[in-house]
């Protein structure tokens, strides 16, 4: 017999572990599991293992509510936060919960049977009454890749970060990476301190701020403070500094992009060298900002171990990179940091009663749900704020639904339809945003299909907000528990 559960989890990432740890809590009357793809926990924190990675949101926004971040640096290296991602598994005891190698590639929804068939790649099948994708939004298997000319006379090594080879050997050698997102100023300065020299190739610059690698405050705070307090007066402080950032570059830009600059000046001394390389033709927060733990960036630039070229490639040659300039950057390793390709609700292929689902032509409903898809969500975060601000808040969401539909004995729950959509779900102007924007859901235009990148009011509004509010609920046609 087809083992069932309540509710299915998709992805053991930052996301998933947190679910599960609400799940368990709030309803511990219910069977459930975590699909992971992959052989351990931790997400875009195992499978990210380039040189440098760490986290580009401070960790007492980034890690859970209900665990402090204990470390002594707020912006973590990527190991930290995988540790700390396994840690809370093991001791909420989710670890026992969680299916390791079960990638789902396909969730068929019955609406007689009111439960979904999930469908894993070796074959294996599985049912639940309300299937919940933590996964993300990005491709695990490929990251994006520009067709680079002439890039097959090249005799270097060419690596993509997201599948950087543990073997690789970058000591005295010259290092050339095409980027200017968090990814490339990650690892330019972890290059730098064992690489020959390393070149920042990019085809136009990126707004960069620094920020202290240790939290003050936080310290502060937890030499008066218990644990649970100091996190949350640490969080709530970097919560209101990052919002109110947010808010002034949008209401003024101008006055933003001057203060950006200016720490960059100071930073590297020339004016003429921030304006070629550090001056982004977009307004800030158009993209996400870049940040640098203590300006590693600027000190490696202004040390001379590293720099960067703003130009567009012409053609890679035997020995590096030709630009349109006529300049020719020698390169032993040539890093690929070009973005990630974004992929839907984990790249599941979704049907309902046989119907294919193409999520890009649905609507989001609160960010969170699928217009007319029924007993399914999935997490997405903040673009301005740490993922996990709005990943708590959809759990609490999700779990608040699932009790209401056990009081009213209701066994579907199905967003209806906006009147009208068409704003995008994701509002950031990078590239890697833009090539993937038609396979996402779209908002609509009064709420809760409107996306606020707001926790400040999300955090008031959502655990209050009202579960039948635009929701169609059924009843169960046909018995729909099954004994495992």
């Amino acid at each position: 017999m087809t083992e069932h559960f309540d509710v299915l989890i998709v992805g053991a990432g930052l996301s998933g572990i947190g679910a599960a740890w609400r799940l368990q809590r709030q309803r511990p009357g219910d069977t459930w599991a975590i699909l992971e793809a992959r052989d351990a926990v931790g997400g875009t924190w195992d499978l990210f293992r380039y040189p440098g990675v760490r986290s580009d949101s401070d960790m007492f926004t980034l890690s859970y509510p209900f665990r402090p971040w204990r470390e002594r640096e707020a912006l973590a290296s990527g190991a930290a936060i995988r540790r700390y991602i396994e840690e809370t598994a093991a001791e909420s005891d989710i670890s026992p919960n969680i299916r390791f190698n079960h990638r789902v590639v396909r969730a068929d929804w019955s609406t007689p049977e009111a439960r979904w068939t999930v469908r894993i790649a070796d074959g294996g099948v599985l049912t639940c009454d309300f299937l919940y994708s933590c996964s993300g939004y990005y491709s695990y298997t490929e990251g994006y890749q520009p067709d680079f000319p002439g890039i097959s006379s090249y005799r270097g090594t060419v690596v993509h970060p997201q599948f950087w080879p543990g073997d690789l050997s970058y000591a005295g050698k010259r290092v050339v990476v095409i980027g200017s997102g968090a990814t490339a100023v990650t690892l330019v300065p972890a290059l730098a301190a064992d690489a020959a020299h390393v070149t920042m190739l990019q085809r136009s610059p990126t707004y960069v701020t620094p920020l202290p690698d240790r939290d003050v405050i936080a310290d502060l705070a937890r030499r008066i403070l218990p644990p649970q307090a100091a996190n949350r007066v640490a969080r709530a402080k970097n919560i209101l500094l990052t919002q109110g950032f947010y808010q002034l570059a949008r209401r003024r830009p101008k006055l933003v992009r001057e203060a950006l600059r200016k720490v960059a000046v100071r930073h590297l001394g020339d004016p003429g060298y921030v304006d070629e390389h550090f001056k982004p033709r977009y307004d800030p927060w158009d993209q996400r900002l870049c940040v640098i733990p203590d300006g590693d960036l600027f000190q490696v630039i202004a040390s001379g171990r590293a720099s960067v070229v703003t130009d567009h490639i012409e053609t890679f040659t035997p020995t590096g990179v030709r630009l349109r300039s006529g300049t020719v950057l020698d390169a032993d390793i040539v890093v690929s940091a070009t973005g990630l390709s974004l992929l839907p609700v984990g790249g599941i292929a979704l049907t309902v009663d046989g119907d294919p689902i193409d999520v890009g032509q649905h609507a989001a409903y609160r960010g969170l749900m699928l217009s007319r898809v029924p007993n399914f969500a999935y997490c997405l975060g903040y673009t301005n704020a740490s993922w996990t601000l709005r990943a708590d808040l959809s759990h609490r969401y999700v779990l608040r639904l699932l009790d209401h539909m056990d009081r009213r004995g209701y066994a579907i729950a199905a967003p209806t339809a906006p009147v009208r959509s068409g704003r995008p779900l994701i509002d950031l102007s990078s590239g890697y945003v833009r090539r993937a924007l038609d396979r996402f859901p779209r908002q609509g235009d009064r709420d809760p299909w409107i996306i606020r990148q707001n926790y400040l009011r999300d955090v008031l509004t959502t655990p209050r907000a009202d579960v039948t509010r635009d929701m169609t609920f059924t009843r169960a046609s046909v018995p729909h528990k099954v004994a495992s």
